[in-house]
């Protein structure tokens, strides 16, 4: 595992919130529907928020080599993922640094989430067991 871990980009469509939407039995419509969303104060439809940290979850694993390497990760959301209605939808980057090495030999990263060169989450971190 090397100190940095490096930039990923995920796209993100309104396809793939109707995915979540069905897997996560999150149906809100500020996951889907613009006149909600902009009704209740959004720039517009917005990804979920367990979405955006699966994200991260999912870099994190990758760094790691494994997912059951991950012995704890939090983030605070900080602000929404904005999905506009295109093919293109959006991105987000997601990367990391190791803030720590721990007494156990465990590592602990500090993790960056935007959009639209946007931070979507705070004090998001990890902590990934000893190998």
């Amino acid at each position: 595992m090397s100190d940095v871990l490096e930039p990923q980009t995920f796209r993100v469509t309104r396809a793939d919130l109707v995915r979540y939407a069905g897997a996560s039995g999150d149906f809100n419509p500020i996951h889907w529907n613009d006149r909600t969303a902009v009704g209740v104060g959004l720039p517009g439809v917005i990804a979920h928020g367990m979405f955006t940290m699966a994200l991260v979850g999912r870099a994190v694993t990758t760094w790691a080599g494994a997912a059951d390497a991950v012995v704890e990760f939090s983030v605070r959301f900080a602000r929404p993922v904005p999905v506009p209605d295109t093919d293109e939808g959006t991105e987000v980057v997601v990367s990391g640094m190791v803030k720590e090495i721990t007494d156990a030999g465990h590592t602990r990263l500090s993790l960056t989430a935007t959009c639209n060169g946007d931070k979507v989450l705070s004090l998001a971190q990890a902590l990934i067991r000893k190998r």
